[in-house]
């Protein structure tokens, strides 16, 4: 094929390529609640500022966080008598809150609001005396800090295979309760294989499946479609972005991977690929994705097409306790710029 003139056209090698953005993606309002209030906090008190585990899973909040002031600890007796010290996002058992007043801490809780609801659905169950089963994964913040409500009355449930070993006191009392970044799929194939056992089984009042989980679950549905390649950006510990990775394959990606920085895609992922995906998990700041979308550009992949598949425009307040301390400092401040004002 030649152009009027005989000359060769010229063909744009890239034309093909395509590159989807998921819409929504990356903070959730009880992720971007957990990491301001620790900003807050080392704004207001000054660094050291202790964290109980990760204030979020992604390893760059953390690494960010810790170069400000903040020291992340596994347990509370890491954390000097007398310091402040911030619960994760994940949610703590109520021993732990007992700790730290044991041990005079001081306290700023940032449990997404999400959880703190799963928290008080297994104390409901409980003292209606249900046996509880709690769907989620061994050793999960979140999972132990909501068993922690009712250590006696719940029981773990990782997936149906579980489901043959449950024994309950009674058959006619049993309800299920989830982690909240499962993947929805997931949870409702467990839940129906408890209720095939259990066909009394109570449900919780809403779905515990939180509405981001959801969202960016059926965002990554939407985008990876026929995709050759979808890159997730998160952490390997952080549950939801995880989840994207299986979902995106589920829904029909030829390939998916999870990457916390675009320097650990392997170019290799790129070999043929035209259609390539991009969302990232609930605890992944935007710089990172942008970091990924800037790394295929340069290697010939366009700029994205952002995907909407749901608008999100929730906001949660900051914990009460470091929103009165802020208060606080700010009528000092304002005091004590009374006086300089009067002299002027």
């Amino acid at each position: 094929m030649t152009t009027d003139l005989g000359i060769p056209p010229v063909l744009d090698p890239d034309a093909a390529r395509s590159v989807l953005l998921a819409a929504p993606r990356g903070y959730c309002a009880g992720v971007d609640r957990a990491v301001i209030t620790v900003e807050k906090a080392l704004d207001l008190y000054g660094a050291p500022v202790y964290v109980r585990k990760e204030i979020v899973h992604n390893k760059h909040v953390v690494a960010t966080l810790q170069d400000r002031g903040a020291i992340f600890v596994e347990e509370l007796d890491e954390v000097p008598a007398g310091s402040t010290v911030v619960f994760s996002a994940h949610g703590v058992s109520p021993a732990v809150h007992a700790e730290a007043a044991e041990r005079s801490l001081k306290t700023i809780d940032a449990t997404c609001p999400l959880v703190t609801k799963v928290h008080h659905e297994a104390k409901r169950f409980a003292a209606d005396d249900y046996d509880i089963l709690l769907i989620g994964h061994a050793g999960h913040e979140e999972v132990e800090g909501t068993a922690g409500e009712a250590p006696d009355h719940i029981q773990l449930v990782e997936s149906p295979a579980d489901v043959a070993g449950i024994e309950v006191r009674d058959p006619a009392k049993v309800a299920w309760l989830s982690q909240t970044t499962l993947s929805v799929d997931e949870t409702m194939a467990t839940v129906r294989a408890i209720r095939e056992k259990f066909p009394l089984l109570l449900d919780p009042p809403s779905d515990d499946i939180c509405y981001a989980t959801q969202n960016r679950q059926l965002a990554v549905k939407e985008i990876a479609q026929g995709a050759d390649l979808v890159i997730v950006v998160g952490s390997r510990n952080s549950s939801n972005s995880v989840r994207l990775v299986e979902v995106a394959l589920e829904a029909g990606a030829k390939a998916s991977y999870l990457v916390d920085y675009a320097h650990e895609i392997d170019e290799a992922w790129l070999e043929g690929v035209e259609n390539v995906a991009v969302t990232s998990g609930a605890s992944v700041p935007e710089e990172l994705v942008q970091g990924v979308l800037s790394f295929l550009a340069d290697r010939g992949y366009p700029d994205a097409r952002a995907v909407q598949s749901a608008e999100e425009s929730l906001i949660f307040a900051l914990p009460p306790e470091l929103r009165r301390d802020i208060r606080a400092a700010q009528q000092a401040a304002q005091a004590a710029a009374q006086p300089d004002q009067a002299s002027s």
